[in-house]
């Protein structure tokens, strides 16, 4: 089993960024999601491509890929990683309701989990601000790992 123990944190107890440079380099993927929930009628504009703002689905598509690129910008204790591959998809899970899934991968000495859920919300983030004019009351919900394979840590799926 895994050691459990926060790596982000020293001897001291104080934040630093961990040290990789022993670890092997492994081919390692993460898949996240989020849930955009909002009317009908805003689920069916934005899955139509009806708003004012334009393709809201490819515009958020595309704002996950860069923030899985940007991640390391982002959270301060992420590495820089030399992604290989990044996909976000974007489908209607219900009348009220559009889910999120962000893929990344990379070979590498960490995983990609920090990129894949930085993809989803940031996808997320832009399906509200394309449609906000339409309903303020949209919520972002349900963001999490759902699979990662790779690295020293080995698998994991999510059962729910």
């Amino acid at each position: 089993m895994a050691d459990k123990s926060l790596t982000h944190l020293n001897e001291r107890g104080e934040a630093h960024i961990v040290d990789i440079a022993d670890k092997q380099a492994t081919r390692r993927r993460a898949v996240a999601g989020a849930e955009l929930s909002a009317t009908p009628e805003t689920v069916t504009a934005i899955m139509g491509g009806s708003l004012k703002k334009g393709d809201a689905l490819a515009v958020a598509r595309v704002a996950g890929i860069m923030a899985a690129k940007k991640t390391s910008e982002l959270i301060p204790l992420c590495h820089p990683l030399a992604l290989t591959h990044v996909e976000v998809d974007i489908r209607q899970a219900d009348s009220g309701t559009i889910a999120i899934s962000a893929s990344a991968e990379t070979t590498g000495q960490t995983g990609v989990e920090m990129e894949a859920l930085t993809a989803a919300s940031v996808a997320a983030l832009t399906l509200y601000d394309m449609a906000k004019a339409l309903d303020r009351a949209m919520t972002i919900s349900n963001v999490r790992l759902m699979e990662k394979t790779g690295g020293k840590s080995g698998e994991y799926r999510r059962e729910d």
